[in-house]
């Protein structure tokens, strides 16, 4: 094994995104199984790299001190190391490869920031953050059989174990969902703008959840546009409670015919009242439509008053986008070709922030 550190910039674009997200499971009410955690063992050798690539990343991370302030040569930092097993772990690991990560300490210091501390990063666990931007954690470059692959590691918006029923990308750009050949294959379809209305679709929660949520909104989009951004949209997706847990109570049943029956209980408590009693204390398993906050972090839970119980997802996505001389030429053809009152989505960034907080604002009841 061997290993090596240089500075050059971090200019790579990441064409790999890993969401910081588990499997997504579903809490029972009968059957209650602890699952195994298996770090660097992975079908795809690719996986099994970038595993154990991260945990290697922290623990070398770990060494060294925290800075009190990010410095500009913390931007263009980086850590390589090159590994050759020989005859060595080979079923898990591949016999050469490579790993990059991309400025350590400026995503550690993210990480800090977003509450992720070392050990919940380096088994990709949610935690909490402040903001409805997206929240990059880790950007690193992997080389399996001398090909490179980008990853850049984020949190995932939606839940690890709360089904999201329906799903809107919004702009404020009143389109509708053009669905392709390959979206129409896809299980959950991406609905837009002039399908949220169409549908009568309607966010209910209570004022102090609105405007906490649309005081985050404004800070975001207002550096948005400081930065010249554009083009980006409010992730929803929405959680229908009252289906939940009809799923839920269907896949029971289909398990309770599988397994031993009702009520069978894995671990040390037993199947006893008592034994299935003092599981049920020491784990308080979630129901349906319940959620740990400092983990979702993204959910809104609806207002007692709502027609239907559900759980809101929100977040910002697509924030990559400059208002650069490309994005003003298509501004400039579209303007002449549908008139300067047209509703078009290539707009300066000062009037895109303006048009999506308006929107935003009226998909609440």
């Amino acid at each position: 094994m061997s290993s090596s550190a240089s500075m050059p910039a971090a200019s790579s674009a990441a064409v790999g995104i890993l969401p910081a997200t588990s499997a997504k499971t579903k809490t029972k009410k009968k059957h209650f199984v602890q699952q195994k955690v298996k770090v660097f063992r992975a079908s795809d050798q690719l996986v099994s790299v970038f595993m154990w690539g991260v945990n290697h990343s922290i623990n070398e991370l770990n060494q060294v001190p925290v800075p009190v302030m990010l410095l500009p040569d913390d931007f263009k930092a980086n850590s390589k190391i090159k590994v050759t097993n020989h005859l060595f772990n080979r079923e898990n690991l591949p016999s050469h490869f490579k790993f990059k990560d991309y400025c350590p300490q400026v995503f550690r210091n993210l990480r800090e920031r977003f509450g992720i501390d070392d050990q919940d990063y380096q088994h990709i666990v949610k935690c909490h953050g402040s903001t409805l931007l997206p929240q990059f954690l880790g950007m690193y470059r992997l080389s399996v059989d001398n090909e490179d692959s980008y990853m850049l590691v984020m949190r995932n918006m939606f839940s690890h174990r709360l089904t999201v029923h329906r799903k809107y990308d919004l702009k404020g750009s009143l389109v509708s969902r053009e669905a392709s050949d390959k979206e129409k294959i896809k299980e959950l379809p991406t609905f837009k703008d002039m399908d949220f209305l169409n549908m009568s679709q309607k966010l209910y929660v209570d004022e102090e959840q609105k405007k906490t949520f649309m005081e985050k909104l404004k800070r975001d989009v207002e550096l948005l546009v400081q930065l010249k951004i554009m083009d980006y949209s409010l992730l929803l997706g929405i959680n229908d409670v009252v289906r939940a847990e009809q799923e839920e109570d269907e896949e029971m049943e289909e398990e309770d015919a599988e397994n031993e029956g009702p009520g069978h209980v894995v671990g040390s408590y037993g199947t006893s009242p008592e034994g299935i009693a003092g599981y049920l204390n020491c784990h308080k398993p979630l129901g349906a439509g319940e959620f740990v906050p400092y983990i979702d972090v993204y959910a809104l839970k609806s207002s007692d008053s709502a027609p239907q119980k559900e759980v809101y997802f929100m977040g910002l996505i697509d924030i990559l986008t400059p208002y650069d001389a490309k994005k003003k030429a298509a501004h400039a053809a579209k303007t002449v070709k549908h008139g300067a009152g047209a509703e078009i989505s290539t707009v300066h960034p000062d009037q895109y922030g303006k048009r999506f907080l308006e929107f935003v604002t009226h998909i609440f009841a």
